[in-house]
């Protein structure tokens, strides 16, 4: 099946111990050893149990101990933060639209996207973590949300930074925590996202309240002069770009939603 415009194909990249034809959301293979013990990830398709909800938490909480500069939460995102995030779906063109999502984590802002999509939309999910990686995966095929999409949603289990240059797309939802990185990264990430926007395309993205004043509270003088350029990286494109921007209360911790909006017309690469 031809995946519609204005999509730009992309090689799918598995996850460590899976093997490319695993990463497709359609077709039968045997369960990965790694999801072991995480209930409801493989056979009939069904809706997040209680037991699963737990799991996935469980899950976040060992990656954020393992991993806290790249995974910057302890639990996925609440439904409340995952609707604010894909706020720009509720705007129909008419025409097939590419949506990525980057650091899908264990899918809980991807299952939201699925559910906006129109007929002819696809969905692009990036994350380089491969234990959240190989939840995904199985989610393509067992979740009703995801598995309805058929051959329209893909997992590209590589950082956003591998991505196809050449790749458009209509709405990005980005996940990653980017009061972690460097400045530079940041800034980087910022520019990428909205080069592979299409003109007028959407970026939006999320920050956790208060994390200056914890920061100056807990933090080295070090790490609070990294957050602090972070910030002036972040405060540039938002006066350039921003179309929108919402606290979102109901979220734990509370969390700022902005939406930035590319150029009218294309950006030169």
């Amino acid at each position: 099946m031809a995946l519609p415009p204005p999509r730009t194909p992309l090689v799918r990249t598995s996850p460590p111990g899976m093997s490319p034809s695993d990463t497709a959301p359609s077709g039968t293979s045997s369960p990965d050893p790694s999801l072991t013990g995480i209930p409801g990830s493989f056979g009939a398709r069904r809706r997040r149990t209680p037991a699963r909800r737990l799991a996935d938490r469980g899950l976040f909480l060992a990656e954020t101990l393992r991993t806290f500069r790249t995974t910057g939460a302890v639990t996925p995102s609440g439904r409340p933060l995952a609707r604010a995030l894909a706020a720009p779906l509720a705007d129909r063109t008419g025409r097939p639209r590419a949506v990525l999502e980057v650091g899908a984590g264990t899918g809980a802002v991807s299952r939201v996207l699925a559910g906006l999509l129109g007929p002819e939309d696809t969905l692009d999910l990036v994350e380089s973590n491969p234990r959240f990686a190989r939840v995904l995966q199985a989610d393509l095929r067992t979740d009703p949300r995801l598995a309805a999409l058929g051959e329209r949603v893909g997992l590209i289990a590589a950082p956003v930074q591998e991505l196809d240059p050449s790749a458009r797309y209509d709405v990005i939802v980005s996940g990653l925590p980017f009061t972690n990185f460097h400045p530079d990264e940041v800034s980087d990430l910022l520019a990428r996202y909205l080069t592979a926007l299409g003109p007028g395309g959407r970026l939006t993205y999320f920050g956790y309240r208060a994390t200056t004043r914890l920061r100056a509270v807990f933090g080295s003088s070090r790490s609070l002069a990294r957050h602090s350029g972070v910030v002036r990286v972040l405060d540039s494109f938002q006066r350039a770009h921003a179309v929108d921007c919402r606290t979102v209360w109901g979220n734990v911790p509370p969390a700022r939603v902005w939406q930035l909006s590319a150029p009218a017309t294309a950006i030169d690469h």
